[in-house]
Formats: structure tokens, C-alpha cells, sequence
């Protein structure tokens, strides 16, 4: 079954690169702005809080050789911004900046973008983000995570069965118990050194590096996994005491309370590195994210834990007792699984239109199988509390005739010969009902086994809300879905200049709006104003002003809000002078 759910692992995680959550908002310098005087630092601004690496930055010249830059860090102290610092003399000419950083979620993200001083370069260095990500390094680092989330399951899911559920022989337990605490060691050691070259997108040999290894134990992703390492020695000291409970029933309750703190916090592990730990309300998804996972590892491991004791010790109070917490497990696992879906797409077109969404879809058709799986194994449950009928209970409830006292014993039964199973006998109709019961136990693990490999993919798949940011944003590979338009305009007797124009994204909704202006002879010029506003014809709707700035070289306003489709005329206003202008128009094409 772990082999089949690997399997099917590579399959789905194995397709593309992994997504991660934060999205690009802004650029400074912005990409493809033409500066007049060279700028002293490169500063990206993200939608979530992001970690940076010692190569976060590559800065290109106009040649194609690397500049030498500061030390990344973050803009004024902001988690959710990267800056790095630039010589202070630039040539003139077109400049690459080649960035990567790691989002929130612990998964790295990498772009680049052009800008230029003094005028773009006839030809420019080519935009390279280094690599994205490396087959094998992401294939490792999909199979580890699956088997840190199985292993999870296995060590709470169990140990809270034979809490909770009472066996009356637990033996049988152990085994999967120290399979599940050895498979989560070492899928944590995976996950550790993996880390180094997952981040940097090379191949798994980078992982024998000392000093990235020595790098990655200063991140929060590492820090996590240390912790998690740390917390593998406590809960084998609770696994130990765990066997000890369960011979001396009166230190159940004390072994409970440890248990679901060391729970707790192995769970945070996970909640503090996944997609809980960045976007909207943090605090009450990090808390759904635990109470999912906790409530997850308690169905599925309590699943695993239910086949084995079948199989060595069936016993229906124990059963009975485990369907009740999976109904409270299931419970649970809807009411956190449906926030978490709509803190994920944050639309419905998302559920269709992302791949988040459609994983998601997956997972709920899975998820539906599986209680459906969990209805029947109800059944066959409340059928064997029914049938048992121990036959020493039927010979107990027989009558004896009254012996009077003092008078002789009475006559000892003959033997009788053991009459042959039938299928009235209750034995054999209960060895039935345990039958049809692991059948369907082993139905419900199968298809969980599934689950958790989609689970998998999803947790490093860009959520649909993300994902609908990254579109309104600047896309990873640095080129712009702007529109750009240039207008030319006359200055008296002197020539034409123009005006470039760039609508960023060139949608409705928000746009950031850059202007720059040029020459006769090409070079840029200085006005002491520059207007522009558009207009929407077909619907009366504008003039909208886009208020304009001079940042010393473009002009430029971060929000123009340009409410409907269509067909704009864009109506730009030069004063070349303090007695002259020029105005000047043009159509442009804005989508939805």
C-alpha cells in the first residue's frame, strides 16, 4: 500500500515545479522604467513575508557581467520586502536583476526584471533566474514530505487508539508504533538536508554541503525542522511510558495529557511551515491547520491501529469506542477542511480554474469515498455489538434445580460432544461480521493512503488566492502582461518628442501607470508637467485622472482604477515650457 501511494505521489507531485504562496506586488526601480540617474538600491515588495538566501540577488550589466552588490536584507525591517544595495556608479545602459527568495510557505519562488539609466541598451543581457527547480532534488523532497505526513499519522493516529479506544491486548501495536517513529526520523533528516539544494534548485549532491546545511539550520523552514527532531526524543520516552499505562490503567489519564501536548506541538511543526503560516488570519488558520492534521492522524492511524487489532485481539467494545472518535475525527476534519478551502481560493472560479482548485476537487471525491467506506464499517461496528452473545453467558443464565441442604450432591453432566458451527451459531456469525469488518478497515486505509498523497501535492501547490494575486501581479519570469504605448508629440519648431506610456497589468482594476518622456534626439527630457487621463466613450464613463509624479527622471502613479472593458482613449498632456504645451491622444484595448 506505501509503495502504491508513492506511486501515485510521483504522479501528481511529479508534473511541474512546486507553486508557492507569495506573489511579486512591485518592483523599485519598476521593470523596464528608464531612470535618469542611477538608483542605489533594488527593492521587491511581496504579497506574504519572505525568506532571503545569501544568491537572492544577480544584477546584470548591460554586457552581461554580474554587478557587485550588498548584502540582501529586508526594507526597513519589512518581512514581506527584499533589498539589496548597488555600486554607486552605473553605467549607463539596461540592467538585469535576477532574484530569488523563498516564500513563506517554505517554497522558493525566482523572477527578473529590466531596468535602465540614462537609455536601454541596444542590446541587453539575457534575463536568467537561475534554476527553478531540479527533478530529482523536488521528487525526494515530494516523497519525504509524503512520508513525514504518514509517519505522523501513524505515531499520534495509534498511540491515541490505545489511549482512547482501550485494547484490551495493545502488543500488537508496538511495531507500527516504532515503524512510524523511525519513518518520521528519517523522513525529517531528508527533509533537512534536502532543504539547501531544494531552495537553491540544484541537484541532491548539494546536500553534503556543511555550510548550506550550516545556512539552512538559520531559516525558519530549518529552525522547524530542528524542532521537530528535537520533539522525536521526548515521544519516545512517551512511547515507552505508553506501554507502561497500558498495564497500569490508572496512569491513563496523566499519559493522555502528555500525549496531546507532545501532539500539539508536532503538529505546530507543520502548521508554522505550510500555507497556514502566510496570507489572511494567520493566527485561526495556523489553529485549523492543527486541529486538521490532529484530527486526521487520529482517523487514519486510528484506521491502521484497528486493522492490526483485528487481525491479533478483536474486541467490539474497542471498536465501538474507535467509531465514536472517528465520527467526532470526521467532524472535525469538515468543519477545518471547508475553511481552510475557502481561505485557499477565495473564489469560486478558483475551484475550477487553479489547480489548487482542482486538486481540492480531487481530495473532496476522495474524501467522500472514504466516509463512505467509514458508513459501512459503522454498520458492520453496530452489527457486531449486536451479535455477541458468549456462549459461557448462555450456560450462565441456565436453570439449576434447588439442592436441598444436607441432601447428596447432584449428578455430574455427562459430557456433551461439541456440536458443529452453524450458521445461526453467534461465534461464527461474529467471526463474519470481523471479517466483513477488515475488509472495509482496509478499504478506508487504502483510500486514505490516497488522500494523504493529494494532501501532499496540495500543500505545495500555489492556493487559488495566491494564485489570483500572482495574475494581478508581476509573474515570476519578469515578463509583463503591461500595456505599453508610445505617443509622439510636436515641440514647436524644435521636433517631435514621444511619450512611452506603460499600463501595468493593462486590465480593469488597479494599474500602475509609468511615463517617460524622450527628446527629439532620443534621450530623455525633462517637462516641467505631464497629464494623463482616460476616457471610456462608449459608456460616458471618465475622464479619470491619473495623477502623475516626478520621480526624477519618469513620471509615475501607483493606482489608476480603470472599472470596465474596452476601448479607452488615453489623452496625455506635455508642458514642455511654463507658456507651452501639447496634447496628444490615443486608443488602447483594456481586457477584463
Amino acid at each position: 500500500m506505501l509503495l502504491g501511494a508513492v506511486l501515485v505521489l510521483l504522479l501528481l507531485g511529479g508534473a511541474g515545479p512546486a507553486s508557492a504562496h507569495a506573489a511579486l506586488d512591485s518592483t523599485d526601480p519598476g521593470d523596464g522604467t528608464v531612470l535618469q540617474r542611477a538608483p542605489r538600491h533594488v527593492t521587491l515588495t511581496f504579497s506574504e513575508s519572505v525568506g532571503l538566501r545569501d544568491d537572492s540577488f544577480r544584477v546584470l550589466d548591460p554586457g552581461g557581467h554580474r554587478v557587485r552588490t550588498g548584502e540582501a536584507g529586508h526594507a526597513d525591517g519589512r518581512s514581506d520586502t527584499a533589498r539589496v544595495g548597488l555600486p554607486a556608479q552605473l553605467g549607463e545602459g539596461t540592467y538585469t536583476v535576477a532574484w530569488r527568495v523563498v516564500s513563506a510557505d517554505s517554497h522558493p519562488i525566482s523572477g527578473a526584471f529590466t531596468f535602465s539609466v540614462g537609455q536601454p541598451s541596444t542590446t541587453t543581457a539575457a534575463v536568467d533566474t537561475g534554476p527553478s527547480e531540479d527533478p530529482l532534488t523536488a521528487t525526494l523532497n515530494k516523497v519525504a514530505r509524503y512520508l513525514s505526513y504518514l509517519a505522523a499519522a501513524l505515531l499520534i493516529g495509534i498511540a491515541a487508539f490505545v489511549v482512547l479506544c482501550r485494547p484490551p491486548d495493545a502488543s500488537a501495536l508496538r511495531r507500527p508504533l516504532v515503524a512510524g517513529w523511525w519513518t518520521l526520523l528519517g523522513a525529517t533528516l531528508a527533509l533537512l538536508v534536502l532543504r539547501a539544494p531544494y531552495e537553491a534548485g540544484t541537484g541532491p549532491a548539494d546536500a553534503l554541503d556543511a555550510g548550506a546545511l550550516a545556512d539552512t539550520l538559520t531559516t525558519r523552514p530549518g529552525v522547524l525542522l530542528l524542532a521537530r527532531l528535537v520533539l522525536l526524543a521526548p515521544v519516545a520516552l512517551f512511547l515507552v511510558r505508553l506501554g507502561r499505562a497500558d498495564r497500569h490503567r490508572e496512569h491513563r489519564p496523566r499519559t493522555a495529557a502528555v500525549g496531546a501536548v507532545l501532539a500539539l506541538a508536532l503538529a505546530s511543526t507543520w502548521a508554522a511551515a505550510e500555507h497556514a503560516s502566510a496570507g489572511i488570519q494567520v493566527p485561526l488558520a495556523v489553529a485549523s491547520f492543527v486541529l486538521h492534521l490532529l484530527a486526521t492522524a487520529v482517523w487514519l492511524g486510528g484506521l491502521v491501529a484497528l486493522l492490526v487489532t483485528l487481525r491479533a485481539a478483536p474486541d467490539a467494545a474497542t471498536v465501538a469506542r474507535f467509531s465514536r472518535i472517528a465520527l467526532v475525527s470526521v467532524t472535525v476534519l469538515v468543519a477545518t477542511g471547508v475553511y481552510q478551502s475557502w481561505r485557499g481560493l477565495g473564489s469560486w472560479q478558483a475551484l475550477t480554474g487553479t489547480t489548487y482548485g482542482r486538486l481540492l476537487l480531487a481530495k473532496v471525491a476522495l474524501v467522500t469515498v472514504l466516509l463512505a467506506a467509514a458508513a459501512v464499517s459503522r454498520r458492520w461496528t453496530a452489527a457486531l455489538a449486536t451479535a455477541r452473545t458468549p456462549v459461557r453467558q448462555r450456560e450462565r443464565e441456565r436453570v439449576t434445580e434447588p439442592v436441598p441442604a444436607g441432601g447428596p450432591p447432584p449428578p455430574e453432566p455427562e459430557p456433551a460432544e461439541p456440536a458443529p458451527p452453524t450458521p445461526d451459531d453467534p461465534s461464527t456469525a461474529a467471526d463474519d461480521l470481523r471479517r466483513g469488518l477488515r475488509r472495509s478497515v482496509l478499504a478506508e486505509a487504502v483510500v486514505a493512503a490516497v488522500v494523504l498523497v493529494v494532501t501532499t501535492v496540495l500543500t505545495s501547490t500555489l492556493p487559488g488566492r495566491a494564485a489570483d494575486e500572482a495574475a494581478r501581479a508581476v509573474p515570476a519570469g519578469g515578463v509583463l502582461p503591461a500595456s505599453v504605448t508610445t505617443i509622439p508629440f510636436e515641440i514647436g519648431g524644435s521636433g517631435r518628442g514621444t511619450v512611452q506610456i506603460t499600463l501595468d497589468p493593462g486590465r480593469t482594476g488597479d494599474n500602475a501607470v509609468q511615463a517617460v518622456v524622450f527628446g527629439p534626439d532620443g534621450a530623455l527630457a525633462a517637462v516641467p508637467e505631464l497629464r494623463l487621463s482616460f476616457t471610456l466613450p462608449d459608456k460616458d464613463v471618465g475622464p479619470i485622472e491619473a495623477r502623475l509624479v516626478d520621480r526624477g527622471g519618469y513620471w509615475s502613479a501607483n493606482t489608476l482604477a480603470l472599472p470596465l472593458p474596452g476601448t479607452w482613449t488615453m489623452r496625455t498632456t506635455v508642458r514642455v515650457s511654463e507658456i507651452d504645451q501639447v496634447s496628444a491622444e490615443r486608443r488602447i484595448r483594456i481586457e477584463r
